[in-house]
């Protein structure tokens, strides 16, 4: 495992000596949105929790080598028959990508390493859910994921009792390719992996339970959109997937997320849109009234079950800032806010 560099100055190793306890600085809390009537979009269940842990003392975040991350990939690109690595030479092998770009796999395929993050205050006996983050084009999970997108930090001021799995997909390319989870079934041995992995960094091992069978929710930013689909529909993680959340990303199919929208009324969806993805969300809308599936235009309340939400990105709002700057500051940090069912 590597530790993430910026932290280490923080860090003591845990119980296992397999992850880093981070000290992250302490934030107020705004104030909590208050219940509506309705059922809350994610009802809370009762986990085969066994730890008896008491919460956490220290946020915990850490990198990971998985194996089964997203990449290495050696299989098929889905729909060509063809090889991913269809480029070879000199010994090195490469993809091509569909706008016709070579990427090599030792510089952008070749890193499996799994950002994970534990809020202080996290409880395991507590109803938790599972954020899975799919970053997009052009970004590493430290340079990007961890410091200027500041998801880790955004879930850590929620108040939420969540935990973060954020995956290295391409490396710093111009590439949505999803590798492995493109393959049935793959995201959900993943996400099996995933919990042994937040039991060793949690510190207790009888907390792999909890992340185990703790629900998840989606939150893709940009290019992250296609992996993200395909988990959705394709993953193996079946009922556990209780939203879906499209950070500037709905580039494409929308076939998929249709479809994942009208076989689970007690998911929610939110997608999130400016000007590159505005036409996408309109072709959306009107597949969802087609349907008979109603959708909000605006966030005012918590977040219920069965909610749809296209929203309008706001106003002098940057693509590159979307996960930090988009119809709110620390769009994250608000969702998870909308979900009064799993406090800390």
């Amino acid at each position: 495992m590597w530790y993430v560099p910026e932290l280490s100055k923080r860090a003591s190793l845990a119980a296992a000596g397999l992850a880093a306890a981070v000290v992250l600085p302490a934030i107020a809390l705004a104030k909590a949105p208050a219940p509506g009537d309705a059922a809350p979009l994610v009802a809370p269940k009762p986990q085969p929790v066994q730890s008896r842990s008491a919460p956490l003392a220290r946020a915990k975040t850490a990198l990971m080598p998985f194996q089964t991350a997203p990449f290495p990939y050696r299989g098929l690109t889905p729909g060509t028959g063809t090889p991913f690595l269809d480029v070879e030479e000199n010994g090195r092998r490469g993809h091509t990508t569909p706008y016709g770009r070579l990427y090599w796999e030792d510089e952008t395929y070749s890193d499996n390493r799994v950002l994970l993050h534990l809020p202080k205050g996290f409880d395991a006996r507590r109803p938790s859910l599972m954020l899975v983050f799919f970053h997009g084009h052009g970004a590493t999970l430290e340079r990007d994921v961890l410091r200027r997108q500041r998801v880790a930090d955004q879930i850590s001021r929620s108040g939420a009792n969540v935990v973060l799995i954020a995956p290295q997909f391409a490396v710093d390319a111009a590439d949505s390719s999803a590798g492995r989870f493109w393959e049935p079934g793959a995201f959900g041995r993943f996400m099996g992996e995933a919990a042994e992995a937040l039991a060793k960094l949690h510190g207790d091992r009888k907390s792999v339970r909890t992340f185990a069978s703790a629900p998840v929710i989606f939150v893709a930013y940009s290019g992250g959109y296609l992996a993200a689909a395909s988990c959705a529909v394709n993953g193996g993680i079946n009922k556990r997937l209780r939203g879906v959340v499209l950070l500037d990303a709905l580039y494409g199919e929308l076939g998929k997320f249709a479809s994942w929208i009208e076989n689970d009324r007690s998911a929610f969806f939110v997608s999130a849109y400016l000007g590159s993805t505005r036409e996408k969300n309109s072709e959306l809308a009107g597949i969802l009234s087609a349907r008979d599936i109603d959708y909000a235009t605006a966030l005012d309340r918590p977040l219920h079950q069965g909610d749809v939400a296209l929203l309008s990105g706001g106003e002098n709002v940057s693509h590159r800032s979307f996960v930090t700057q988009a119809w709110v500051d620390n769009p994250i940090e608000d969702l998870l806010r909308r979900l009064p069912g799993y406090r800390r």
